[in-house]
């Protein structure tokens, strides 16, 4: 169970550039280290976080550890925010229904 949601891991200017990042392709965490002016140590501890709030994942090559974004952790972030869409069209349509009903009583 994680400790940290999404929008907390990601309200962090520089795990959002890594995340960010990520976007493009999976990356070592010697390739994020250029991405941002922290040192590795701090990089590892942001892309832990961004693991553990399910954003991203990882995979071991060799000595490295390579990090790619989490399609199911996306996928869960992603039906939440539609939660909101889903409110924003059923007013749209409660207001175009009433201003229907409206025009045809005139």
């Amino acid at each position: 169970m994680s400790n940290i949601n999404s929008f907390e891991a990601l309200a962090d200017p520089t795990r959002r550039q890594l995340f960010e990042h990520l976007r493009s392709g999976p990356r070592s965490v010697n390739e994020l280290v250029d991405v941002v002016s922290v040192s590795q140590p701090a990089v590892s501890q942001h892309l832990r976080v961004l693991k553990e709030a399910r954003l991203v994942q990882v995979q071991k090559q060799g000595k490295q550890r390579i990090y790619s974004l989490n399609p199911e952790g996306l996928g869960e972030l992603r039906a939440y925010i539609d939660t909101f869409w889903d409110n924003v069209l059923e007013a749209f349509q409660k207001a175009a229904d009433e201003s229907t009903s409206r025009r045809k009583k005139k």
